[in-house]
């Protein structure tokens, strides 16, 4: 994941979360990701991305975009620790494309059995923790300047095809 502010490299858990890592990379090979911004940077918390609408100019509406479907929920034993990946929601059974990394330093333990941890970062710490460190607007976590994800890929995947089973009705 090439950033604004460095290189973010990730380890994906297709083990533990088939169906998530097939979304992530079904998206990023698609390009959808790219000139997507961290819209939501909470410090000591994470920071969050993967919403199309952070492509517009139109900021209050930032948080609430998706790929025009959703999936549900991978849920393992894997823990919301430090520089985890994550699949951001707004609630059960309503994941799309937005994600978020723990930059926590002892994790977020609440989020465990809520949120499908589908990867981590192996490389690029220092650029997570540089992200959470933006200053951020008052009351919506919106970093001043712009973080974007300049470029989504992906470096290694297995020998078959990524395609996610997901919903288009509600």
């Amino acid at each position: 994941m090439l950033t604004s502010m460095g290189t973010i490299t990730c380890e994906l858990f297709e083990d533990d979360a088939p169906n998530t890592v097939a979304n992530f990379i079904h998206l990023a090979e698609k390009g959808f990701y790219d000139g997507t911004k961290f819209h939501r940077v909470i410090k000591d918390f994470m920071i969050q991305g993967g919403d199309p609408l952070s492509k517009t100019p139109e900021t209050t509406r930032w948080g609430t975009g998706g790929p025009g479907y959703w999936f549900e929920d991978e849920l393992s034993d894997r823990h919301h620790e430090r520089y985890a990946l994550s699949m951001a929601n707004a609630g059960a059974n309503t994941n799309g494309s937005q994600f978020f990394i723990v930059t926590k330093s002892n994790g977020t333990a609440w989020l465990d059995g809520k949120h499908a941890v589908f990867g981590r970062v192996s490389k690029g710490h220092e650029v997570c923790d540089a992200i959470e460190k933006v200053e951020t607007s008052q009351g919506f976590n919106r970093p001043i300047q712009d973080v974007v994800i300049q470029k989504l890929t992906v470096s290694y995947k297995r020998n078959h095809k990524y395609e996610p089973k997901v919903h288009h009705d509600r």
